[in-house]
């Protein structure tokens, strides 16, 4: 890779997770009224409609929901990259999200495969949460 991919655009409602990813903590939002974790962020609760919602870490491990393997860049900065992985991860704690799995072992990501996040260095010193393969009894 040549040079570093453009750095996430935040607004108000995910300028508090971003600044997480900064200081490398992955971080989820939780509704005080229902108690449900949710991702991506947004300023009310998907489940209830409530605003009274607080940040949580999450523990940055989960599972691979689905996966995609991305042969062809849709976007010039992400032609040296060609193929990487996008995939859904089940976080341990509920929500699902998407994000790249990093490594050399990436291309070799399969549905049930535990994963851990790490974070990606972007341009101007941002940080992005994304996920490597973790070792599980039962790929071993």
């Amino acid at each position: 890779m040549s040079a570093l991919l453009p750095a996430p655009v935040t607004n108000p409602d995910s300028q508090q997770y971003w600044q997480g990813a900064q200081d490398e903590r992955l971080l989820i939002r939780k509704c005080k009224f229902c108690g449900v974790l949710h991702f991506m962020p947004r300023y009310l609760c998907p489940s209830c409609w409530s605003t009274d919602l607080e940040w949580i870490q999450a523990s940055g491990r989960g599972t691979v929901h689905s996966y995609s393997v991305i042969r062809r860049a849709s976007d010039p900065e992400f032609s040296d990259r060609v193929p990487y992985v996008v995939a859904l991860i089940d976080l341990e704690e509920g929500p699902r999200m998407m994000a790249n799995i990093l490594g050399d072992d990436a291309l070799d990501i399969r549905i049930g495969h535990q994963v851990a996040v790490c974070f990606e260095e972007r341009a101007g010193g941002a940080k992005v949460p994304q996920f490597r393969r973790s070792a599980s009894k039962e790929e071993n």
